[in-house]
């Protein structure tokens, strides 16, 4: 029977030169080869995701520590333009407002926006029809109070300024408007050619660019939306050129507003390599210290202890390669079923194979324990993660049946109670006027005009469902119920304190994690006794 290895073993009584010592440390050498041929070829930006989700989780970094964090990588050398565009997207749809302000003081500025390319440098009067059809010529019917924040600019500044603009005004009409009729029908806008007005604008009236009006316009942060691309641009050169505070005193109050999870979800998956590494490198600095956190509840909890202790001396390809095995052995498991070739399967399997021998006994593992306090920290965590994950593999390939999974608890000092989550009816489930016949069906008394009228659709509904009877249950006719097939049997473990109710499709991830957790804190404590004072 497949050994987990959750006895934990007396330490240093073992034999270092064991012949089965050499041969695990020499299997599991060669299941990191063959797996990280795999990571590093056709699933390196898949095993770099699960690394981003599995940091994303991570609970414990203040929200002032996020956004030192954050603002520490978008302050390094080379400019992280790429990161900075991501994040001032997401300030934009989330936050637009903050950034319209900023504009709002700059509103001088947006001359050149509505200029259009700089070809057209020459040619001052032409603009960029795109920006000023969007943003000018959204008037309405109803007047000044329902017009669109260009629109309702380009009105107030032309009524309050009338004198030195009201004849830029191009009309589609034969003749134009006077401010007075416009004024008792504000509608009369609605014939305005907005494309040549605005161009008369940008050549003969530069106060309108520097107005209330124009200002007023650009605060909630709409005008983002005109150009998403140019602003972003624009607010890069303003964050890194100019340096402006006011910008990064935005950008870094939302990074504390934000979620963690929130952040990593959209900033990591974007970063070149070299920038996911730098990340890697500066997240220890931000991580509670080993004396402050000492839990292994979920996955995020025991990768915080690693980066603390150890992050500065790992590499990405370490932590993509120790996640891919101890986070994400579902998603690594159909990895290898799916890009793997056929040399790389087999080779995969038959080292599980003899990794999970049943000949295999405890001083084996302790051995590999014990070693491996002499070891780099992480290369001996790695060494436990292929061994935990040749566990899942072991798992899924071979346990099928209820009895076997049973035999595993039994014989690895698992204690389990059988579910019955999945349970149709009880005994005590029926109700007072059923009544139940001799071929397994109950039924509840009912209205005679109303049993007639569906006898015939229930009959056809119950051979139908006869037909799936092999596959799916079993009729019990000693006791007028049905009993599920004890294929679909779950059960209640010890390991999570009968917390949660497991079945066999999801108990090869939640043993082989279990296994890993258990031989961490074996290790983790060990070192806590050699190193601590």
């Amino acid at each position: 029977m497949l050994q987990l290895f959750l006895s934990e073993p007396t330490w240093g009584e073992y034999d270092k030169n064991d012949e089965s010592y050499e041969r695990r440390r020499s299997l599991l050498g060669e299941l990191e080869s063959v797996i990280w041929s795999l990571l590093s070829s056709e699933g390196r930006s898949e095993a770099r995701l699960w690394l981003c989700n599995t940091l994303s989780s991570i609970r414990s970094i203040s929200p002032r520590r996020q956004r030192d964090l954050f603002v520490r990588l978008l302050r390094s050398k080379p400019v992280k333009r790429h990161l900075a565009s991501q994040l001032l997207q997401l300030i934009f749809e989330k936050q637009p407002q903050k950034m319209g302000s900023i504009i709002a003081k700059r509103s001088h500025n947006l001359e050149t926006f509505f200029k259009g390319n700089s070809v057209w440098v020459f040619v001052p009067y032409m603009g960029n029809p795109r920006r000023i059809l969007q943003w000018f010529s959204n008037f309405s019917v109803a007047g000044d109070l329902e017009h669109g924040n260009g629109a309702k600019a380009l009105s107030r500044f032309a009524f309050v300024n009338r004198d030195i603009c009201w004849e830029e005004l191009e009309w589609k009409g034969k003749h134009g408007q006077s401010p007075a009729m416009v004024a008792t029908k504000p509608h009369y806008f609605l014939d305005l050619d907005v494309q040549r007005t605005v161009e008369n604008f940008l050549e003969y009236v530069p106060e309108f660019w520097s107005s209330n009006e124009f200002s007023e316009s650009l605060k909630d942060g709409s005008i983002l939306l005109v150009d998403t691309k140019f602003f972003v641009n624009l607010f890069i050169d303003i964050m890194y050129k100019e340096d402006l505070e006011e910008v990064w005193d935005v950008v870094e109050e939302f990074l504390m507003e934000q979620s963690f999870s929130f952040l990593c979800h959209h900033l990591l998956i974007i970063l070149e390599e070299q920038d996911l590494r730098l990340f890697l490198e500066l997240i220890p600095k931000y991580l509670k210290s080993k004396s402050e956190v000492f839990a292994f509840d979920n996955s995020s909890e025991w990768l915080e202890i690693i980066l603390s202790k150890y992050g500065g001396s790992s590499t990405i390809d370490q932590l993509v390669l120790l996640n891919a095995v101890t986070n994400q052995g579902r998603q690594l498991l159909r990895l290898v079923k799916e890009e793997g070739s056929e040399e790389e399967k087999e080779k995969i399997q038959n080292l599980v194979f003899q990794l999970c021998e049943s000949s295999s006994c405890a001083n084996d593992l302790a051995s590999i324990l014990g070693e491996g306090l002499k070891m780099k920290p992480l290369e001996l965590i790695t060494k436990l993660g292929l061994q935990s994950w040749a566990i899942h593999f072991r798992l899924s390939e071979e346990f099928r049946t209820p009895e076997s999974w049973e035999s595993l608890f039994i014989s690895n000092g698992i204690k389990f109670r059988k579910s019955d989550k999945y349970a149709l009816l009880h005994d005590d489930e029926f109700p007072e006027n059923s009544e139940s016949d001799y071929n397994g069906r109950s039924s509840v008394r009912l209205k005679p005009k109303k049993h007639r009228k569906h006898k015939k659709r229930r009959r056809e509904d119950f051979d139908c469902a006869e037909s799936y009877e092999n596959e799916l249950v079993d009729f019990n006719l000693s006791n007028n119920k049905l009993d599920l097939q004890s294929k679909a049997r779950n059960w209640l473990l010890s390991t999570d304190g009968y917390s949660t109710t497991w079945s066999s499709v999801d108990l090869p991830e939640h043993l082989s994690k279990h296994c890993f957790i258990t031989w961490l804190k074996w290790v983790f404590a060990k070192w806590r006794v050699c190193l601590d004072p």
